[in-house]
């Protein structure tokens, strides 16, 4: 995906460029209105907007209803600290195509901004019942994980590091994100239950010399040949 995000906040904005380039999106930014429309009067083929409300110059839903007015289709996520009813209505009514309270995980970010651009892509969805890498299957109906002709028996949060791990093969998965997602923690805790978490999960996939799990030493994991 190719993604503009319109945020004045430089933390968050660098907090959610940080995380669309580990997911191997392409990411353009601007810290208000106006230079978000100077972006995309050079940029043609940009898919999604995460866009911000409150900014200097011109705020999110000026540029929002600019954008509309001139015809533009392009799908807008509205991330806003604002959370009356009327105010997600207003968003919503301006064009947006979904609206997301601060603060946020990524992970959700991310998933909301897939929803969006597949349905304006109109590529089928396709329904995954089972999970594979090598010799290693991970059943998402029946949750039976196995290796070979061996069944796998996983705690929750084992099962959900490993669907992690099978549907982002060759990716590098950071301890930040495996908080985020099997832990639902949106912030650094300090702690080494990633780390205790791996290990168990290694102990039941890797337990013979065919090893899929890899360490990427000061990053995180990946699963690989």
């Amino acid at each position: 995906m190719r993604v503009l995000v319109v945020e004045d906040d430089k933390k968050i904005r660098d907090f959610i460029v940080k995380g669309l380039q580990e997911n191997q999106c392409q990411t353009f930014t601007a810290d208000d209105g106006i230079s978000a429309l100077e972006i995309l009067s050079l940029e043609k083929s940009i898919d999604i907007i995460v866009l911000d409300v409150m900014m200097p110059r011109m705020d999110g839903l000026t540029f929002l209803q600019t954008i509309r007015k001139n015809g533009e289709s392009i799908p807008v996520i509205i991330l806003s600290a604002k959370r009356s009813v009327e105010e997600k209505v207003e968003g919503l009514e301006y064009g947006a195509d979904d609206y997301l309270e601060k603060p946020f995980s990524f992970s959700e970010l991310y998933a909301r901004m897939q929803v969006i651009h597949r349905r304006y892509s109109k590529e089928p969805i396709k329904v995954i019942n089972e999970l594979s890498f090598k010799d290693l299957k991970l059943n998402l109906i029946s949750r039976v994980a196995t290796r070979g002709n061996e069944n796998i028996e996983l705690q929750a949060r084992e099962f959900a590091l490993l669907e992690y791990f099978l549907k982002n093969p060759g990716r590098v998965i950071t301890k930040t994100m495996i908080l985020e997602k099997v832990y639902g923690y949106h912030f650094d805790t300090q702690t080494n239950v990633v780390d205790v978490l791996v290990h168990r999960l290694r102990s039941k996939v890797d337990a013979g010399e065919d090893k899929i799990i890899h360490t990427v030493r000061g990053v995180g994991y990946v699963l690989k040949n």
